[in-house]
């Protein structure tokens, strides 16, 4: 079976700033990794060579078997971007029409969603249970629920591969842990492949089978007692699960 992601000696910089040295990374179908690494540390970056948004100085990354350095976007892969809607939080839109712009590549020019794409969107809310906020404005919403708005947003889609920039930042710790709850169950149920870029090890870790830690460019992935040694060096409680490692 092919990786559903596959770096292979990766090299990145912004002009003379080398950020990414001799990545190299492979993730399979169904797992829920987790990157961490200071601020800074090129997170973002990779991610955004994953969705193709830059190209790599060299090497070679494939997503879902697409060499992304040719090709704009992949439709099977579903992001939940860093910035979230807290800047727009005010926008004059309903939690409908915010999840249904991802549909609208499927739809011909000065049309409107047919009736099965309509029952759709309203399918995804619920499975992120927001289906009772269908018709809310966002500004209405807390961050943890405007944070599964844009969940439904990137799964409405049906991706293979979900891919997720500090999903939690500003969203409080009980709402951080259902919304981690739920991507768990979303995971187990239909083998979703995660792909989670977080500073928050803790929280993240019982949901995770595999953790990479991105430091001075390198790319290194943890084991189960490193993840361990990392959170007591933290001042971190391990969970009580211990993760899924």
């Amino acid at each position: 079976m092919d990786p559903i992601v596959n770096a292979d000696n990766l090299y990145f910089s912004y002009s003379n700033h080398e950020i990414l040295k001799n990545v190299n990374m492979s993730i399979n179908k169904g797992d829920f990794v987790a990157i961490i690494g200071a601020n800074g540390a090129g997170k973002s970056t990779l991610i955004k060579l994953f969705l193709s948004e830059l190209s790599p100085k060299s090497g070679l990354i494939k997503v879902l078997g697409t060499d992304v350095t040719k090709t704009e976007s992949n439709p099977r892969v579903g992001y939940v971007p860093q910035t979230g809607l807290g800047k727009n939080a005010n926008f004059p839109a309903s939690v409908f029409e915010v999840v249904s712009t991802n549909l609208y590549s499927k739809v011909k020019r000065f049309s409107f969603l047919n009736s099965s794409q309509k029952r759709k969107v309203m399918d995804t809310l619920k499975l992120v249970e927001m289906d009772g906020f269908y018709d809310r404005a966002i500004g209405e919403l807390s961050g943890g629920q405007r944070q599964r708005v844009l969940l439904a947003r990137a799964l409405v889609s049906d991706p293979e591969l979900l891919v997720l920039d500090e999903p939690t930042t500003g969203v409080d710790s009980k709402s951080t842990e259902s919304f981690y709850e739920l991507l768990k169950s979303l995971n187990a149920s239909t083998k979703l492949t995660i792909l989670n870029v977080t500073h928050d090890l803790g929280k993240v870790f019982p949901y995770t089978n595999r953790v990479f830690c991105l430091e001075e460019g390198y790319l290194l992935e943890l084991s189960r007692d490193e993840v361990l040694h990392e959170l007591q060096h933290r001042h971190e409680h391990p969970p009580l699960n211990e993760g899924r490692l």
